[in-house]
């Protein structure tokens, strides 16, 4: 069975800006070591590598796509450059008082995995840094990494307290180079 990893943008490859919008080169830092190790992990471990993010209001007024898509883009680019090249990059573009299903914690997005009898989802992993990262594993059956910066981004949109959410926590970081080890050692 295959095994995948999903991983955040915002704050888990580069870094979360205060505006929580990285939606200009300027406000572009890649997380540090994020690139090496995750390019390690896709060239020397048995996962598929998905991006999956909340993007609040792209296309709208808050975040327009003519903002957004040359930084999400140029990271897309450098990620592959480095040999990761993820098997499908997945956007919610609401706000949270939209409340979607597809919308992190919840698991819409990713059905079409949860429905498909090849994938090993008890053994796949969620990397963030907010406990709706941490939720959504815990609602697609797997595991956390959990990047804790101790901002606890996300903290309102969880649906449980957050103390039902750290049996979910398989490596709590903030260091890249950690989260290859632990995979590495699975």
């Amino acid at each position: 069975m295959k095994k995948l990893l999903f991983v955040d943008r915002d704050g888990t490859i580069i870094k979360e800006t205060a505006d929580e919008r990285v939606d200009s080169f300027e406000k572009l830092l890649f997380y540090p070591k994020a690139l090496h190790y995750l390019a390690k992990i896709s060239k020397k471990l048995d996962f598929e590598i998905v991006m999956v993010t909340n993007q609040d209001g792209l296309g709208t007024d808050f975040l327009p796509y003519e903002k957004f898509n040359p930084v999400h883009d140029f990271i897309v680019k450098a990620f592959e450059n480095e040999g990761v090249v993820f098997k499908e990059i997945l956007i919610d573009k609401s706000f949270p008082k939209d409340n979607l299903k597809t919308r992190k914690p919840f698991t819409g997005l990713i059905e079409h995995y949860i429905e498909n009898a090849e994938y090993d989802l008890e053994n796949s992993f969620m990397i963030g840094d907010r406990l709706t990262d941490v939720e959504f594993a815990k609602n697609f059956n797997g595991k956390a990494i959990y990047i804790n910066n101790k901002t606890f981004l996300g903290t309102n949109e969880i649906s449980v307290k957050h103390e039902e959410l750290l049996p979910f926590i398989v490596l709590e970081t903030t260091n890249w180079k950690k989260i290859y080890r632990f995979l590495k050692k699975l």
